[in-house]
Formats: C-alpha cells, sequence, structure tokens
C-alpha cells in the first residue's frame, strides 16, 4: 500500500525504484506505467495509460508492505488480591424452651395439672388435717372459769352429760401438694385432649360461656404451636 500511494504521488521513476528497492525479494513481478498526456503532465500508475497518452511500461517487483513492528512485551499487571466477601451480619434467634407442666397430687389422692411446680398451695384449718377440735356442749357448765385443759389430759374430753366446754385447736397451715414435671411428649398430649374437651364443651355452652371457651382455646393452640411443633 506504502509503495503504491508513493508511485502515484510521484513523478520520478528514480522514487518508485527506491520504494521497489524496499519490497521484499520474493515478491511477485508488476508493470508500471510512466503516462504523459498532451499538455506534458507525467502519471506513474499500475494500470495501462489512457487513450491519446504516451505510454512507457516498466517491469519491477511488487511491493509488499513490511511486516509489522513487534509489541514490546509490557509487565502483565500483578493480579490483585480478591477483596474478601463481607461476610453475612450474624442472625440472633432467640429460642424459647417449651414451657413445663407438672402433675400434682393432693393428700386425699386427687391428681390435677399445673403450670409451676407449687401445684396449688392453700392455706387449711388444723381441724382439717386431723388435729383434736372439740366444741363446747354447754358452755355454761360446772368448769365455767377453770383453767383449760392440757393436751393430752382425759378431762380435756367432753363428759356425757353434756356440760362443760371442750377444748378448740384453732390456726391454719400452709398445705403443699407434691408436684413431679412431665415429659414434654406428655404435656403435648394432655395439651390436646384439653383442646378437645373445650370443642366437645363449646357445642353445648351457652353464648356467655363461649367467649371464655374461645380464649383458653387460643392460649392452648398458642402452646402446641410454639411447644409442640416436633410432638
Amino acid at each position: 500500500m506504502f509503495c503504491r500511494r508513493a508511485l502515484l504521488r510521484s513523478r520520478s521513476l528514480t522514487a518508485l525504484a527506491l520504494c521497489c528497492l524496499a519490497a521484499s525479494a520474493g515478491a511477485a513481478e508488476v508493470v508500471i506505467y510512466r503516462c504523459t498526456d498532451a499538455q506534458g503532465r507525467l502519471t506513474l500508475r499500475d494500470t495501462p495509460c489512457a487513450a491519446g497518452q504516451r505510454q512507457q511500461t516498466q517491469t519491477m517487483l511488487r511491493p509488499v508492505d513490511p511486516p509489522p513492528r513487534p509489541t514490546p512485551a509490557t509487565d502483565a499487571p500483578a493480579a490483585s488480591a480478591p477483596t474478601p466477601a463481607a461476610a453475612p451480619r450474624p442472625r440472633v434467634l432467640v429460642v424459647q424452651p417449651p414451657r413445663p407442666m407438672y402433675e400434682c397430687v393432693t393428700p386425699d389422692g386427687e391428681r390435677y395439672t399445673s403450670d409451676t411446680s407449687e401445684g396449688n398451695p392453700r392455706w387449711l384449718p388444723l381441724w382439717s388435717l386431723g388435729y383434736p377440735a372439740y366444741l363446747p356442749r354447754n358452755p355454761l357448765g360446772d368448769r365455767v372459769g377453770a383453767p383449760p385443759p392440757r393436751l393430752g389430759d382425759p378431762d380435756a374430753r367432753l363428759p356425757r352429760d353434756g356440760r362443760g366446754y371442750g377444748v378448740l385447736y384453732g390456726g391454719n397451715t400452709l398445705v403443699r401438694d407434691e408436684c413431679h414435671a412431665l415429659p414434654q411428649q406428655e404435656v403435648c398430649a394432655r395439651l390436646r385432649d384439653r383442646r378437645y374437651q373445650l370443642d366437645r364443651r363449646y357445642n353445648s355452652a351457652l353464648q356467655s360461656e363461649r367467649a371464655q371457651i374461645v380464649e383458653q382455646q387460643r392460649g392452648i393452640d398458642a402452646r402446641l404451636n410454639t411447644d409442640c411443633g416436633a410432638y
């Protein structure tokens, strides 16, 4: 391409020869046409001259473009260390342990369930637990004003004639039932049984009672969802 542009622009065979000498020795031959028109203007071309022009030819080697310059090797940029991915933010999960349920037994052998190990603590009079207590049949008996008999004294018993006064041991005592924690599987089973019993009561309950039953059912359902997912 370079020699061709020089050939078309130059009016000298010397420039043409220098261009062709710079070409590769193994290139093919090419015919150069030197054309002179009627006004004496000289034109060099690689195709025959136009009609009416004086033509001179010269056979030469076809010029070729030089090989491209090798690109200088550049140092490859050092591989940058990969940017560590941002660590995900830790998620805080609060796991609430299942609520326990206890089975309690009263001194009479009655069983019931409680949400605490305290069961149903209550105050009871001492006489209900077997302690002696006598009521006076005749407060105006012969022993009016006499000091009360001591515990275990035979005189503390009521006379057969019904006169005199008895001995009353007053006071109360706090009674706590014995309670044991139930396994979680048993807790869930009892909650489902209680839910079923509420369903049966709802069908025959009055309108005023149904609101309380629905509230109890919601509490049981919430506890089943949180504590009995695996049971």
